[in-house]
């Protein structure tokens, strides 16, 4: 936890933010979605998995879940760049805790919407094996956030955050009537 201090401490200037999305660009929105396209179709026909793929249901659900959200992860990511001068990454993270945009839903946007992009990929291609892995990457990521992001913002931020996570769900905004 110490090391979080420290990164919190530090000024991450524009040029070290801009590598460092752009590192990011490159496993999360270039990488992750290749392995699931490319390799993961094949780890089907290698296991005997079917593909469950429909045709226009699939490339119509497919495709709006990628846009929802990769659009959600992306409208996280401008806000943390814009309103609170840090990144998603825990060595350049925002120095003030946000509250508004995306963040006023859940306590987790960014993952909400990757993981809602990746299921829109793997339900696209019709691939079981890509929504095995899409299923196993949210499982390591929400593990991640609980045992590890929430107790470094809660020694960041104090009762500001223990406030914000008392009201705010974890992942899965509530559905106002």
């Amino acid at each position: 936890m110490d090391q979080f201090k420290k990164w919190q401490e530090q000024d991450a200037g524009g040029r070290n933010r801009i590598v460092a999305l752009l590192i990011g660009a490159l496993i999360f929105p270039i990488s992750i979605p290749i392995l699931l396209i490319i390799v993961m179709p094949q780890v089907d026909k290698l296991t005997g998995f079917p593909s469950y793929f429909c045709g226009a249901g699939n490339i119509v659900v497919g495709a709006l879940a990628i846009l929802i959200g990769g659009g959600f992860a992306l409208w996280t990511i401008a806000i943390q760049i814009m309103l609170a001068s840090g990144t998603p990454f825990p060595m350049m993270p925002t120095k003030k805790l946000l509250v508004i945009g995306p963040f006023k839903y859940c306590r987790n946007p960014m993952t909400l919407g990757t993981i809602i992009a990746y299921a829109g990929i793997a339900t696209l291609i019709g691939s079981v094996s890509a929504l095995v892995v899409v299923v196993l990457f949210a499982a390591a990521l929400i593990t991640y956030l609980k045992l590890v992001e929430e107790r470094e913002l809660e020694m960041r931020f104090g009762d500001e955050y223990l406030e914000y996570k008392r009201t705010t769900p974890f992942i899965l905004p509530r559905i106002k009537g």
